[in-house]
């Protein structure tokens, strides 16, 4: 199991792998960069085209029905074709916002910031 799926989320373990299969292929194919504004909040700056905002959303959208902790906020750029994606914690949670990032990177072959 990877170590930003926490004892909370209600997703099923048999479908944990599939959601983290599901992010690690939008890091791999979309992910421009990312930053870290504060601790508890990461932005990715994601690659736009046809169908990935709405894939972004309803990805997020699933994703937050398990895991309450996050919170997501989606928006346009920076720059053209770009969409950010904003992942937000509570302060119990912040060691899974380090892994997400952590995750993000390997699976986009980025270097962390």
């Amino acid at each position: 199991m990877t170590t930003w799926v926490p004892l909370s989320c209600t997703l099923p373990g048999t479908d944990q792998p599939l959601r983290v299969a599901e992010f690690d292929a939008l890091f791999a194919g979309h992910l421009a960069g990312s930053s870290r504004p504060d601790r508890l909040r990461l932005r990715l700056v994601l690659t736009g085209g046809p169908g990935v905002e709405e894939t972004v959303r309803d990805l997020v959208a699933r994703e937050s029905g398990c895991c309450s902790f996050f919170t997501f906020t989606i928006g346009p750029g920076p720059g053209p074709e770009r969409i950010h994606l904003d992942v937000e914690v509570d302060g119990v949670h912040e060691g899974v916002l380090d892994a997400l990032e952590q995750r993000a990177a390997a699976a986009s072959g980025r270097d962390l910031p």
